[in-house]
C-alpha cells in the first residue's frame, strides 16, 4: 500500500508539470459561523483518479485527500472533511468556519484526460455589532455611530447632511471597529436620525435609528406619588369630618337654644 501511495504521490508532483491545466484561483469569503464547501471541480468520481486537497492555514500546513480503494488521509485532524454530493462529484467541507480556517485551499485532481488544480484564496467575514448614541459637547449635540469587532471594516453612512467624521480601529484579535460622529444642527429633532450600515456579512445595508433614552422608572417614585395623594386625600376628608362636627353642634347649640326661649315664654 505505501508503494501505491509513494506512486500517486509522484504523479501529483509531475502531472500538473507535464500535462496539467493552468491553476484556476478564487478569492472567496464565508460568514463567521458558517457551514463551507469548496468544490474542486466539475468532475464526478467516474472521471476523478483521486482528490487531494493541500492547506496552507495561519498557523498550519495540512494535507486532506481521498486516495483510490477509498483511502482517506487527513493530516488536519480539525473537522474538515471529504464528502460527495448526489451526483457523486466531491468537495471538502467545513464545519464552523472561523478566523483559523482562513488561509490558502489548493486542490489537485487527475482526471481521464488531464489534472485539474484549483486554488481557494478563504477568508471569513464578521458581522459587527452596531450601537448608535448622543453625546453633548461644550453646549453641541453630536451622534455617534459605532460599528464594532467586525470583518473587514463596515462602510457607515448617515442619512443627515451635517459635519461628519470617521475612524477605524484594527484590535489584537484582526477585527475592525469603525465609528462615524456627525454634528446636530440647532433644532434638529434626534428621533428622526439614523445611520446606515454597510457590511459584506449582510446582503443589503441596514438602517439604525436612534433609540431615545427614557428617564429609568422609580418605583419609590410612585408609592412616594400614591402617599402623598392619600394623605392629601385624608386631610381633605378630616377637614370635611370637623367641619361637619362643629356645624352639628352649632346646629344642636341653636335648637337648645330655641328650645330654652320658647319654654321660658
Amino acid at each position: 500500500m505505501m508503494d501505491m501511495m509513494w506512486i500517486y504521490a509522484i504523479i501529483i508532483l509531475t502531472l500538473p508539470e507535464a500535462w496539467g491545466q493552468e491553476p484556476v484561483v478564487r478569492i472567496v469569503s464565508f460568514n463567521q459561523g458558517s457551514d463551507v464547501n469548496l468544490t474542486c471541480s466539475n468532475k464526478t468520481w467516474k472521471d476523478t483518479m483521486f482528490v487531494t486537497w493541500h492547506i496552507k492555514l495561519i498557523n498550519k500546513q495540512c494535507m486532506i485527500a481521498l486516495l483510490p480503494g477509498t483511502q482517506t488521509v487527513d493530516s488536519c485532524n480539525d473537522g474538515k472533511s471529504l464528502q460527495n454530493t448526489s451526483s457523486f462529484q466531491s468537495y471538502l467541507h467545513i464545519t464552523n468556519f472561523s478566523k483559523t480556517d482562513e488561509g490558502a485551499y489548493k486542490c489537485v485532481s487527475p482526471y481521464n484526460g488531464g489534472i485539474l488544480e484549483t486554488i481557494y484564496d478563504v477568508a471569513v467575514t464578521v458581522p459587527p455589532s452596531v450601537s448608535l448614541w448622543l453625546e453633548h459637547l461644550d453646549n453641541q449635540v453630536v451622534a455617534v455611530c459605532r460599528a464594532e469587532r467586525g470583518f473587514p471594516a463596515a462602510s457607515i453612512t448617515w442619512h443627515y447632511a451635517g459635519k461628519t467624521s470617521t475612524e477605524e480601529i484594527l484590535d489584537s484579535n484582526e477585527l475592525f471597529t469603525a465609528e462615524s460622529r456627525v454634528l446636530l444642527l440647532e433644532g434638529m429633532h434626534p428621533g428622526n436620525l439614523s445611520c446606515v450600515i454597510r457590511h459584506p456579512c449582510w446582503e443589503e445595508e441596514r438602517i439604525f435609528f436612534l433609540k431615545m433614552r427614557e428617564v429609568p422608572t422609580d418605583p419609590w417614585l410612585y408609592i412616594r406619588i400614591v402617599l402623598v395623594i392619600a394623605l392629601i386625600l385624608s386631610g381633605f376628608v378630616f377637614s370635611i369630618i370637623m367641619e361637619l362636627k362643629r356645624v352639628r353642634a352649632i346646629c344642636v347649640r341653636a335648637r337648645v337654644t330655641n328650645t330654652t326661649t320658647l319654654a321660658d315664654l
